[in-house]
């Protein structure tokens, strides 16, 4: 999962941000509704997690845009008022959920969950396919019935391809979804994570790599079928 972060407070961003890289979620920062518009336009996010007092284009207008685009993209707003006019107005823009000032990172981490699986409804809460069953709110992963342990990021790169369904995504499509927008584009941390990624998952190798393209989940594992390197 990728967010993007619309908080001007520095310090609660980083927590935030920092936090939910913990939990294995990719998450950006924006300090100001112009950056938020901008992020907004060049990636692809799953959730904006949205604090309403902003400077530049206020957090409403921000949820109007992203509503506007049809994108379906849920919007978890943030605010210090806790009030239920200020709920009931945030909810009439197009928020999903709503979250007040202070909270737990627990709590904002199973809310961004539910979102998730609110947004792709028609996906199973745990997903499963040859073989692996792949739980992303416990965070655990098993393969015919063993218990693999992943690192965070081997489980974000996982549980996107799991979620592609044995569709092909390209190293540029994984960094883009397990990463953030730190990540180094010319870097080879897609192939070392992948690599390590499959040891982990044990043979008969479960990610194929298709030559010139990037990974699928192969769904009979058992057949020899490209380049497994």
């Amino acid at each position: 999962m990728r967010v993007l972060v619309v908080e001007d407070e520095l310090y609660l961003a980083e927590a935030i941000r920092d936090g939910l890289r913990l939990e294995a979620i990719a998450a950006d920062i924006a300090g100001d509704g112009d950056t938020a518009l901008e992020l907004l336009s060049v990636n692809a996010y799953d959730i904006v997690v949205l604090d309403r007092d902003i400077p530049g284009p206020s957090g409403d207008e921000i949820a109007k845009s992203v509503v506007a685009s049809g994108s379906g993209m849920p919007i978890l707003m943030l605010t210090a008022a806790d009030r239920l006019d200020d709920k009931a107005s945030g909810f009439e823009l197009g928020a999903d959920d709503y979250l007040t000032k202070p909270f737990a990172l627990r709590e904002l981490v199973l809310r961004l969950r539910a979102l998730d699986r609110r947004r792709a409804h028609n996906r199973p809460p745990v997903r499963e396919i040859a073989g692996l069953r792949v739980d992303p709110f416990r965070r655990e992963v098993y393969r015919d019935g063993r218990y693999v342990a992943l690192t965070r990021k081997q489980f974000a790169v996982l549980e996107v391809l799991v979620a592609a369904e044995g569709g092909v995504l390209s190293a540029e499509e994984l960094l883009e979804r397990a990463w953030d927008e730190n990540a180094d584009p010319f870097t080879n941390a897609v192939r070392i994570t992948v690599s390590a990624l499959r040891k982990r998952l044990g043979e008969p190798w479960i990610i194929a790599t298709v030559a010139g393209a990037g990974y699928r989940i192969d769904t009979a594992p058992d057949r020899v079928d490209g380049d497994r390197g």
